[in-house]
């Protein structure tokens, strides 16, 4: 069994949507490899940073990323889509890449307390109640607001 530290950048940029880890991006690479009869057993965490769009303000900001996995490669194998053991070395850069942009967020947030934008200015909200004052009443349902008002107690 080996542990080793590699410190290492990405190669390409990871992920397409709203939270990427970019080319060139520092990546840090625990990894422990452990000898069996079969193959070699790569055990890791990944850690490094994304740059990522909150989805309710839509400022930037940087996503802290910390990232496991595990694979067998194998001396030899008869299936095609396994890894393997090719001139004494292991190729972790698919394995890596996988890791990162299935561990990347559909919908990041710069904090869970974000309230977003609000729909009327487009300002950033700083609470979570809403602005009345910019609550209008869609024409489209101007008639179903008198239901409520025939409903109410004062009108009879």
């Amino acid at each position: 069994m080996r542990e080793l530290t590699v410190e290492t950048v990405a190669p390409e940029k990871y992920g397409e949507a709203i939270a990427v880890v970019q080319a060139s991006t520092p990546l840090r690479l625990d990894l422990r490899l452990e000898g069996l009869h079969e193959g070699i057993l790569a055990t890791g965490e990944i850690t490094t940073v994304a740059g990522a769009e909150c989805v309710r303000c839509l400022d930037p900001f940087e996503l802290p990323l910390q990232v496991d996995f595990q694979e067998l490669f194998a001396y030899s194998s008869p299936e095609a889509d396994s890894y393997l053991v090719e001139h004494d070395t292991l190729d972790l850069e698919g394995i890596i890449r996988d890791a990162v942009v299935l561990d990347l967020p559909f919908q990041p947030v710069c904090k869970d307390s974000c309230f977003g934008l609000d729909p009327a200015t487009g300002e950033k909200r700083t609470s979570a109640s809403t602005s009345t004052e910019h609550e209008a009443i869609d024409p489209r349902w101007q008639e179903l607001s008198k239901l409520l008002e025939s409903d109410s107690p004062e009108a009879s």
